[in-house]
């Protein structure tokens, strides 16, 4: 992906989960200098620990607003992560396994495009050539929206779909820097930047006062990832653990 420079305090829009890598990619966006212009989901998830994760991160960040938005994806379901379906646990994630080439059931139906899209209505208000979003296609679930195919696709989208795009004020730019990264390099990075990860979190079914599960997919990646990093994830765990796996 092309990027824009930052010619001082541009506006810059970030898709903040309060998990790992969005955390990541908002000081990767703060290092850049621009006013950032956080954009978080009530969207109807089984658990809000992310949502005052995110209000944390972003407020330690000093981000230039932090927009929380309701929209209820409870009505279609589908998915462990919005409906009464189990998530799943211990699943070999190793990359000559089933289970990685599968599309897991915590995938939510269109999640990333309803994200970007209101990312998108952001940015052509503000004037903001870049909307930062943390997906990854290595240490990852299997998700279809976090495919660089996928975020050329929607930027493509993007620029048609928009009265800035269209009179060629603003092209709008899909930044992935996490993309091609390994969770340990994600982390790696953030630290290198000054993240404090305690303030994240990652699990699909942490417990009623936030403890991860250490089972989950993520949970696994996250625990993987730090063990590859030489580093202790600062989370709490239900079940007491080292961050090796």
């Amino acid at each position: 992906m092309k990027t824009t420079p930052n010619t001082g305090s541009d506006p810059a829009v970030v898709l903040l989960s309060g998990g790992l890598d969005s955390t990541t990619v908002l000081a990767i966006a703060k290092s850049e200098g621009f006013a950032i212009h956080a954009l978080s989901f009530r969207y109807g998830q089984r658990h809000l620990l992310e949502i005052a994760a995110a209000r944390r991160i972003a407020l330690q960040a000093g981000v230039r607003e932090h927009h929380v938005v309701d929209i209820d994806l409870t009505l279609f379901g589908g998915s462990a992560l919005t409906d009464d379906i189990p998530v799943p646990k211990d699943r070999d994630l190793s990359p000559s396994a089933a289970a990685a080439k599968e599309i897991p059931v915590t995938y939510v139906p269109a999640r990333n495009t309803i994200f970007l899209s209101y990312a998108l209505a952001l940015a052509e208000v503000l004037g903001a050539s870049n909307i930062f979003i943390g997906v990854n296609a290595l240490d990852y679930s299997g998700y279809p929206d976090c495919r660089p195919e996928y975020i050329q696709a929607f930027e493509k989208m993007g620029n048609l779909a928009t009265r800035a795009g269209v009179e060629g004020k603003t092209k709008v730019i899909i930044r992935t820097p996490l993309i091609s990264l390994s969770k340990a390099a994600i982390i790696t990075l953030g630290t290198s930047l000054g993240v404090d990860y305690s303030d994240t979190t990652s699990c699909y079914d942490p417990s009623p006062v936030g403890e991860a599960c250490g089972r989950c997919d993520a949970c696994q990646l996250r625990l993987k990832g730090f063990s590859e990093a030489g580093l202790e994830d600062p989370i709490a765990y239900a079940t007491a653990r080292s961050s090796a796996r």
